[in-house]
């Protein structure tokens, strides 16, 4: 008999091409396929994993879940030792644990909420560039907390999507999309010695059911372009109510983005496949 074991990650994704494994040749470039492989080698047998969120290449991970079952029932404090020894140094497990049978990381997922790193300033930090968003143009910050409200509850998200999705139905829940903006000093920047030039980082922070391909981002890229000036709040309106993706922003880079935190409801209790709105579609994302 089988064992569900869950697994919760941190990981930089700057060098790997996302989270989904691309085959045999590209194994080693995905955090699927490290993940696989280290587990594989440790547990000597044929282990595949699922989780929460399918990252995008470059996207990073404070609070990814992922899911797997094993022959054997084995020390998970030994295993997980093992598994950060033979990870990479950009790969961190943070916890194992043994599961109720029904958990999966994907389809027992009630919300997830993804994080967008910006730091507004004059002069970049070359400590910081890998991790998040550098802007150099002042951003207006309450024009986007503004539009932000209007995200929130159940729309069709067809127009901050992109052309690869094939799921049957756009219809997602936004249940939070909270931006902060703090002031940079001297002892909070990463590089005292160009901290006053600073001005301040903006965090955006999404909390949904569920997202579609690159929703995240592109929400991301919306707030931001209304923040500079570029759009009016209204075009956001207009583009959830006719799904125009031609009024699309571009997609904010992706290492600014993480996937911050997994909720799951009780045993039996999650999302399945049928998805939020009881139609046919499952709860994976890839941002």
């Amino acid at each position: 008999m089988t064992q569900r074991y869950r697994m919760d990650l941190a990981y930089d994704g700057k060098r790997y091409k996302g989270w989904q494994r691309l085959g045999e040749d590209l194994k080693a470039e995905t955090i699927q396929g490290k993940l696989e492989t280290a587990l594989s080698r440790i547990l000597v047998e044929e282990i595949e994993i699922e989780g929460a969120g399918r990252t995008d290449a470059g996207v990073h991970a404070l609070g990814q879940v992922a899911t797997f079952s094993a022959e054997k029932v084995f020390d998970v404090k030994e295993v997980l030792k093992d598994l950060n020894f033979y990870l990479p140094e950009d790969m961190a497990v943070l916890k194992l644990e043994a599961v109720h049978p029904s958990f999966h990381a994907r389809y027992s997922a009630v919300s997830k909420t993804y994080l967008y790193k910006i730091l507004n300033t004059e002069i970049p930090d070359p400590f910081s560039h890998r991790y998040s968003l550098y802007l150099e143009e002042s951003l207006d910050v309450a024009a986007m907390i503004r539009a932000a409200e209007l995200f929130v509850g159940e729309h069709d998200f067809t127009a901050f999507t992109t052309a690869k999705s094939k799921k049957k139905s756009m219809v997602r829940s936004i249940e939070r999309l909270e931006i902060v903006a703090r002031p940079l000093v001297a002892d909070q920047a990463l590089n005292p010695a160009t901290a006053h030039t600073l001005d301040k980082s903006v965090e955006i922070r999404i909390t949904a059911n569920g997202f579609l391909h690159n929703m995240a981002r592109k929400i991301t890229g919306t707030l931001i372009e209304i923040g500079l000036g570029r759009i009016p709040s209204e075009q956001a309106k207009v583009m959830l109510e006719t799904g125009d993706r031609s009024l699309s922003s571009e997609l904010a880079p992706a290492h600014g983005l993480y996937l911050e935190r997994v909720v799951y409801g009780q045993p039996g209790k999650g999302r399945t496949k049928k998805g939020p709105t009881g139609k046919n579609s499952d709860t994976q994302d890839q941002d």
